[in-house]
């Protein structure tokens, strides 16, 4: 080569340094960059959020599994949760259907989404969403359960929820799920 390199340019005096900020350059990889986070032009996100969380419960899996899709029994654990302490107290009983595609409605209607799968006590996979989201958009929420021993580990896994939901939703499957669900498990 005569010294010009693919740059166009006399390269021979160049650093590396110089030479690899000319590339980006020329690559747009300085615009990535700067735009790191946020959507790319191939429309992949990189600021999605999701939270993982794995308590630990006194009673075997069936019981836990149960005690999630069972509405009678989901109602005592939300009449120990902490939303009842914040919620206007209602009447609305929970809904919980048992078959893929179908509803569920908890916490008096503020939880409500669709059973996408249920495995008797190995997994449950739902689509997920807080009443006041906006139209159509819903999560997914994914149960598994692990025996270990005589307890059973619930590993939840939540995605696809809206940016800057993700340290409320944490704080609320705590508060509103594994808390009262250790209490009633107990009782």
């Amino acid at each position: 080569m005569n010294g010009k390199g693919w740059l166009g340019s006399n390269v021979s005096g160049l650093t590396r340094r110089q030479l690899a900020i000319g590339a980006s350059v020329a690559t747009g990889v300085g615009t990535f960059a700067v735009r790191a986070g946020a959507n790319t032009d191939d429309g992949i996100s990189h600021t999605a959020e999701s939270i993982h969380q794995e308590p630990v419960f006194p009673a075997g899996r069936r019981r836990v599994y149960e005690a999630l899709v069972d509405p009678r029994q989901f109602d005592r654990i939300v009449q120990l949760s902490a939303a009842m302490q914040s919620m206007t107290a209602g009447n609305t009983p929970s809904e919980i259907g048992r078959q893929p595609g179908s509803a569920f409605s908890v916490f008096h209607g503020h939880i409500l989404g669709r059973q996408i799968e249920l495995i008797a006590d190995e997994r449950i996979v739902q689509a997920w969403r807080v009443a006041d989201w906006s139209p159509g958009v819903y999560s997914i929420a994914r149960f598994q359960f692990t025996q270990e021993g005589s307890n059973t580990r619930v590993i939840l896994d939540h995605t696809g929820f809206p940016i800057g939901k993700a340290q409320h939703l944490a704080d609320g499957w705590k508060a509103n799920y594994w808390e009262p669900l250790q209490k009633y498990l107990r009782a």
